[in-house]
């Protein structure tokens, strides 16, 4: 009788554990297609992008707000943005104070008319890797410089991918990228620093440029400007 009792009990745990096993075995398949789904979601989405984005350039108004967490301070600045691929921008502050970024993916200009001064530098120091939205200036930058996820699918209007940078520095630490499900032009870009800073672009009435003339990615110093290097 004791050795029946015995039997049913290690029956019910071999029983137990091999229920145990499938269920561990039907979750790992569950989650092993759910990430199989997100992966062919996401290459569906980056694809209609890159097609979208494979003109010459584009243009686009701007709204930035940057938010320095530490101090309590957020900035607000508006303007106009121009593209052309690979590798250059010109970025017009209008609104509060004027200013111009200006790259021909080499060398970097910011000139500040209201002080009569202009920064140079070299592209690659402040734009690499991903730093300053960089990847506008060319969309397949994005799959090169960054692991992808998708955040969020539920919105009725964005994708909201998770962009994470290759080679991680103090100055980007993670970006957000809301892309409109209707027209898979990119919408907003909200960039995160490891000091919980943050910067938010919003792109509004972008428009597909066939060619850029490449004189507006390079500036010419005005005569009697002073001249700074950036630091690097």
């Amino acid at each position: 009788m004791r050795f029946k009792l015995v039997l049913y009990i290690i029956l019910g745990v071999v029983i137990f554990l091999n229920a145990q096993h499938v269920l561990c075995k039907d979750s790992s398949m569950h989650q092993d297609s759910k990430s199989q789904e997100s992966n062919i979601l996401l290459d569906k989405i980056m694809d209609k992008v890159e097609k979208k984005y494979a003109a010459a350039g584009f243009s686009a108004c701007f709204v930035q707000e940057s938010i320095l967490t530490a101090m309590d301070i957020t900035d607000s600045a508006s303007g106009k943005l121009t593209v052309k691929r690979p590798g250059k921008m010109r970025w017009e502050y209008e609104d509060p104070d004027r200013q111009i970024i200006v790259t021909d993916g080499k060398n970097l200009w910011v000139y500040r008319p209201d002080d009569n001064q202009v920064m140079i530098g070299k592209f690659p120091s402040f734009f690499g890797d991903g730093k300053g939205a960089s990847f506008l200036s060319d969309i397949k930058f994005i799959r090169q410089k960054f692991n992808i996820t998708i955040e969020n699918t539920d919105s009725n209007d964005y994708y909201i991918l998770k962009l994470l940078p290759l080679k991680k520095t103090n100055d980007l630490s993670y970006i957000n990228l809301s892309i409109s499900k209707k027209t898979f032009y990119l919408e907003e870009i909200v960039t995160y620093n490891l000091y919980g800073d943050e910067t938010r672009i919003k792109l509004i009435n972008t428009n597909l440029l066939e060619n850029p003339d490449d004189s507006i990615f390079i500036f010419n110093i005005p005569y009697g400007t002073e001249v700074l290097e950036l630091d690097e």
